[in-house]
């Protein structure tokens, strides 16, 4: 089967590069344009089956290139990345043409993928039964799920750990950076949370460790990197480096993180470990 083709129009770089790794392991080709005018050139001269759009861009906003797409009778689908997720602003994105909206506070680029798929692939599937779909395919579906939970901070592994047993997952620790390898090879587990400052070594040379080992179980393992810092260069690091997600401590609860593991290992939440 032939290769889908999305558009990513986005200027803020470095969630564009982020959809775009993200898209491209799924198997799809991706291109990108980080304004407006460029994008509309894109879509014209490339006709990609999906658009991925932010609505404030410079040169031409998203709701230009809705209007334009719609004067001209272009009936490529957008979903549509919006800032702030107002009412009358997905209302009008949508009068104007597009099939669905994101707004970039309440997403993570698991969820867009999710999206994706959904439209594209997997028309009137709920994400559930794709997540439990994805769980059969990888044997997690009633197995329990091991995490490796690395955080130097008792307070934040106390807390976090005990919620992920109460949780149903079995949890294994780690507090020393240099101690994180051994234990995946050791625990086998089938998701890691990572901190990134820790003592002798921190998170993003564990991650490139763990992505460069010689065992391609251990490389390939999961990791959710679980930080205080939070800044673009932090994210698009560890991204490149092969993080499944990055999570900042500050705006993530223990909920939100076991929930994210689920996600991440393709299991729906109607189907917590017992």
């Amino acid at each position: 089967m032939e290769a889908k083709k999305i558009l990513i129009i986005e200027d803020e770089q470095v969630l564009a590069d982020v959809l775009k790794a993200k898209l491209e392991k799924e198997n799809y080709l991706v291109a990108v344009a980080y304004d407006g005018e460029d994008g509309y050139k894109k879509l014209l001269e490339w006709v990609p089956d999906l658009i991925l759009m932010d609505i404030v861009m410079p040169k031409m906003n998203g709701y230009e290139i809705l209007e334009r797409k719609k004067a001209e009778g272009n009936q490529i689908p957008v979903i549509v990345i919006s800032n702030s997720g107002q009412p009358v602003e997905i209302d009008k994105t949508k009068d104007l043409g597009a099939v669905d909206c994101l707004v970039k506070t309440q997403f993570d680029p698991g969820e867009v993928i999710v999206k994706v798929n959904n439209f594209l692939n997997q028309k009137g599937r709920t994400e559930g039964e794709m997540a439990d779909e994805a769980a059969r395919e990888n044997g997690l579906e009633n197995k329990k799920i091991k995490v490796l939970l690395v955080e130097d901070d008792k307070f934040l592994r106390d807390i976090c750990g005990t919620k992920l047993l109460k949780e149903g997952f079995e949890v294994v620790q780690a507090t020393d950076g240099q101690e994180v390898v051994k234990a995946i090879e050791r625990e086998r587990p089938d998701i890691t949370l990572l901190d990134i400052v820790l003592p002798t070594m921190n998170g993003f040379d564990i991650l490139s460790s763990i992505r460069s080992h010689a065992n391609p179980d251990v490389a390939k393992t999961p990791v959710l990197m679980l930080s205080n810092l939070g800044q673009d260069d932090d994210v698009q690091k560890a991204m490149e480096l092969g993080a499944n997600d990055f999570l900042i401590k500050a705006n993530f609860t223990t909920e939100e993180i076991a929930r994210k593991i689920r996600k991440t290992l393709g299991i729906s939440s109607d189907n917590k470990q017992n």
